[in-house]
């Protein structure tokens, strides 16, 4: 018997202690991989510590965007790429802004880089903004 689990919020917004017994054990009816999952999303969810989010405001085709996630492969690990694809109508105010600058990135919000990949300018954000979290 497998027993799916939904972890959401209990109407009074919070847990207690038979409600948090009770999906405690809903997890033993899951498959390894299923509860594994399941932790990883906990800990991602639970943890302090958040990977910063890198923009890419990109269109398609777009070459040097293509590029850019190649060389950005090997630092995935350590933020979360969101694409922007500037062509669609809700994302008009960033296809007037960078029509003819794309590949943009932005990192946590903040303009980090554009047309290319700049490792040492990552570079310093990245630690900088892990520096915080510590």
């Amino acid at each position: 018997m497998l027993t799916t689990l939904l972890w959401s919020p209990f109407p009074t917004g919070r847990f207690n202690q038979t409600q948090t017994s009770m999906h405690w054990l809903r997890l033993r009816h899951l498959r390894p991989a299923k509860l594994c999952n399941f932790q990883l999303l906990m800990s991602r969810c639970s943890s302090q510590k958040r990977l910063p989010v890198l923009t890419l405001y990109t269109k398609d085709p777009c070459p040097l965007c293509d590029e850019a996630k190649e060389i950005l492969e090997p630092y995935k690990q350590r933020f979360v790429l969101q694409e922007v694809d500037i062509t669609r109508p809700e994302n008009s105010v960033w296809y007037d802004r960078y029509k003819y600058d794309i590949p943009v990135f932005h990192l946590n919000g903040q303009f980090l880089m554009m047309h290319r990949v700049n490792i040492a300018v990552l570079e310093k954000r990245l630690a900088r903004i892990e520096d915080e979290k510590i």
